[in-house]
């Protein structure tokens, strides 16, 4: 199973999604690829590793716009976007659909669009659309403009929504878009950069509706292509610690400033979401659990453990075969998957699960 948590690090979210592979991180000139070690794979997610050449993301060939206060990027380098396309295209050739989040200046939407693709171009600076809508008076109906903030759909508190921030029921039956069954391809490829200001909360709330098979994931197994800030990748991978293949702890090395490079990941979910333990029912609980602990990712796992459940601490970290003094930044995500199963199949207590407040604000 895939232990999802945002706190988690991106390599170690891989590692649980994938199997052995690697991702790239991009730069002004410079491509490098970071490899996840095969031994931490479990996966309810393919993921697809992709070399890219050297392409204009930063500051020699990247724009940063403000909008509302908020920092964005967009791809502007039509080299960056012919090779994006080629990636999620593969061999393709007949038309499919991506829903392009915050394409700015079109850059990448002109690209898609010319590879045959049907484009919806979900835009939150009212600035680009004009431009965009020309654009799509030239592509015969394969392009749709929507004012819409991907990364803001089905917020936790609905109250009377305005564009850009509306629900995706809303967004995919405007669209004419209908649910598919989990159990065929995905219906969709979504492609976009997550905000630098709230990456790890948008994460983590992808992760849950992935689980939840809401917001977008009702409509089917959805395709997530994103971009993710290295600083992200690496800060929590620095809590963790990083494991040679013979399972020494690596040295760290700081380099440039992280933020100006881009991690590319491609994320789809298994048909087999849910194993005999974690269930549809109880996703919330493990979601309540990997926050839990990740709120003090320095203290022990013990300390956690004893505001988590009832059942003994210590019985507990003997069957996940843990000492006492384990800490949650030695934990790997299959670790936190034996954890939930330990406690959840107890025959030692009718009441597994210590119930707060906390549970009802598993996101954000």
């Amino acid at each position: 199973m895939w232990v999802p948590g945002v706190g988690l690090p991106s390599r170690l979210m891989l590692s649980a999604l994938t199997r052995a592979g690697r991702f790239c991180i991009l730069k002004s000139g410079a491509v490098r690829l970071m490899d996840v070690p095969a031994g931490n794979r479990r996966g309810l997610s393919d993921y697809h590793p992709h070399m890219m050449p050297s392409v204009g993301f930063g500051k020699s060939s990247s724009r940063v716009y403000r909008c509302r206060s908020e920092t964005k990027r967009y791809i502007t380098s039509p080299r960056a976007a012919e090779t994006l396309v080629r990636i999620l295209r593969g061999k393709r050739k007949s038309c499919q659909l991506f829903l392009e989040c915050n394409p700015g200046p079109g850059i990448l939407t002109r690209a898609l669009l010319e590879s045959g693709a049907k484009v919806i171009a979900l835009e939150s600076d009212k600035t680009f659309i004009p431009h965009l809508k020309s654009l799509g008076k030239k592509m015969n109906g394969r392009l749709e403009v929507v004012y819409c903030d991907f990364f803001k759909l089905d917020p936790r508190s609905r109250g009377i929504l305005t564009p850009p921030i509306m629900t995706s029921d809303m967004l995919f039956q405007y669209l004419g878009i209908e649910a598919q069954p989990w159990s065929k391809g995905a219906p969709l490829k979504a492609i976009g950069i997550l905000p630098p200001k709230n990456e790890r909360n948008a994460l983590w709330k992808l992760l849950h509706d992935l689980y939840s098979c809401t917001s977008v994931y009702k409509y089917g197994r959805v395709e997530l292509n994103l971009f993710i800030t290295e600083k992200e990748c690496r800060e929590s991978c620095l809590s963790f610690g990083t494991y040679t293949a013979n399972g020494q702890l690596a040295k760290q090395k700081h380099r440039e400033p992280l933020e100006q490079n881009l991690c590319f990941i491609q994320l789809t979910p298994h048909r087999n979401l849910f194993t005999g333990t974690l269930t549809p029912f109880n996703y919330d609980v493990f979601f309540h659990m990997l926050r839990q602990c990740f709120m003090k990712r320095s203290a022990k796992l013990i300390d956690h453990l004893h505001s988590l459940s009832p059942i003994d601490a210590t019985h507990i970290l003997k069957q996940i075969k843990k000492n006492k003094d384990v800490k949650v930044i030695d934990m790997y995500p299959e670790d936190f998957q034996h954890l939930f199963e330990v406690i959840e199949c107890s025959k030692d207590d009718n009441y597994k699960w210590l119930y707060d407040d906390f549970m009802e604000d598993v996101i954000m």
